[in-house]
């Protein structure tokens, strides 16, 4: 009668890892720039297909969708799985849709976002206080300091901290370090400029026609 019931838990735990990095895979930032402007975002600024390059470089109408997208990407499988599975099988979605932002099946697995929006997503999902605190963190810092990446770190960094003085669950705190140690990993160029004194504050408001320097892209192919 176990075997069963295990096997099933199985199939549960492998359906929210896929649907999870199905979700994540999403290119939100690359898709609208492509429909609505009909470039690759990948060939301006920094590269990046997430929030923050699509929003310094084609302004905050554009921007603030992005935002919205990732952050539901991590978010709904995360609590969607944690609701109807298991806390695991919420995390588990949640860390598999983190991957798919930065590796997306539908870009042929090239380099995607940092995982920023939708990893505060993820822990809104499955830890709702935990994943506040990210995102209050994140506001607070960009607001004091204007560099996003900087922003990003901190709220990452955050993360594990909260969930330990929260008390959540083992499979939380590790959620939360692993998560944390990642966006810092993906950040890394980020730190060598704010060390050279290179990296850009972020603009709210940009004027109209202000454009992000076309980056150099060569081994960008459009799937």
């Amino acid at each position: 009668m176990g075997r069963p019931s295990r096997n099933s838990h199985e199939i549960d735990i492998a359906l929210a890892i896929a649907v999870g990095y199905l979700a994540g895979s999403v290119p939100s930032g690359y898709w609208l720039v492509r429909l609505l402007k009909h470039e690759d975002v990948r060939t301006r600024g920094s590269g990046n297909i997430g929030a923050t390059n699509v929003w310094r470089t084609y302004g905050r109408w554009y921007g603030v969708p992005v935002v919205l997208v990732d952050t539901l990407k991590g978010f709904i499988p995360a609590f969607v799985f944690a609701q109807t599975v298991s806390p695991l099988a919420g995390v588990l979605a949640g860390a598999a849709a983190m991957a798919g932002h930065a590796r997306p099946l539908f870009l042929r697995f090239e380099r995607g976002g940092k995982m920023v929006a939708t990893t505060v997503g993820a822990f809104l999902g499955v830890a709702p206080l935990v994943g506040l605190v990210g995102g209050v963190v994140w506001i607070v810092v960009f607001l004091l300091t204007r560099y996003a990446s900087v922003a990003s770190m901190v709220a990452a960094l955050s993360l594990p901290v909260a969930a330990v003085l929260l008390g959540s669950s083992w499979p939380e705190v590790a959620f939360a370090t692993v998560a944390a140690a990642a966006v810092v990993f993906l950040h890394r160029a980020n730190v060598r400029r704010l060390i050279r004194g290179e990296e850009n504050r972020f603009v709210l408001l940009r004027r109209s026609g202000a454009r992000e320097p076309r980056t150099r892209r060569p081994d960008v192919r459009t799937p």
